[in-house]
């Protein structure tokens, strides 16, 4: 089934229980456009997230440019679960090749955990009259919009790396890697190298993936 992105406008609700591909999925709206970007990259960004949530988490680490499992995951995240599942259940990879495996389901996984938990809504159409596709809107725009607003202040404001929230430190440095428009305008990945370098140092072997 394919997919049209618009938004409307509803009830607010917490971003704070979200996995971190949730959160990256919500960080590709634009707000001004009234419409999703990235839609190419989106799986990869989704498998990134959720690689980068794992390691936040401590159950991956980096060793010789391989994603290894180094404490079991028991949540109940079904995007970090099947990818859980994926790295325990082959030989260890290195991170780029983490990337591609599954995106289409994190795609599907993540959007329909967002429409349970009221940020997104899914309206079934038709293209043509004849091609069904779900219509995703913004329900809340006020948290989508303060992702928005966190994470472009972990990027340009002046408080230190260091303590910056590991969540949007993390997010600002994926979406840089992987030239989010919506994130970081035109020429603004050169200007803040260093600081992007610095929010993504615990996940750096997945930005460079990444890119």
């Amino acid at each position: 089934m394919a997919e049209r992105f618009s938004s409307s406008s509803s009830s607010s609700s917490s971003l704070s229980s979200l996995s971190l591909p949730a959160k990256m999925f919500l960080l590709t709206y634009d707000a001004r456009r009234d419409r999703f970007t990235a839609r190419a990259e989106l799986g990869y960004l989704l498998r990134a997230a959720a690689l980068a949530d794992l390691v936040l988490r401590g159950h991956l680490a980096d060793e010789s440019g391989k994603a290894w499992p180094v404490k079991p995951f028991t949540g109940a995240d079904p995007v970090l679960s099947e990818l859980w599942g994926r790295i325990t259940g082959a030989p260890p990879r290195s991170w780029r090749r983490r990337l591609g495996p599954g995106r289409r389901q994190a795609i599907r996984s993540v959007r329909d955990q967002l429409a349970e938990a009221g940020l997104i809504g899914l309206e079934p159409r038709r293209a043509l009259g004849l091609i069904p596709y779900s219509k995703v809107t913004v329900r809340d725009q006020a948290s989508v919009r303060s992702l928005g607003e966190r994470v472009g202040r972990a990027i340009r404001g002046g408080e230190p790396a260091v303590r910056v929230a590991p969540d949007c430190a993390v997010l600002a440095a994926l979406a840089a890697s992987a030239g989010l428009r919506v994130v970081l305008k035109l020429g603004e990945r050169r200007r803040y190298r260093q600081r992007l370098a610095e929010l993504g140092r615990p996940v750096e072997p997945i930005c460079t993936a990444l890119r």
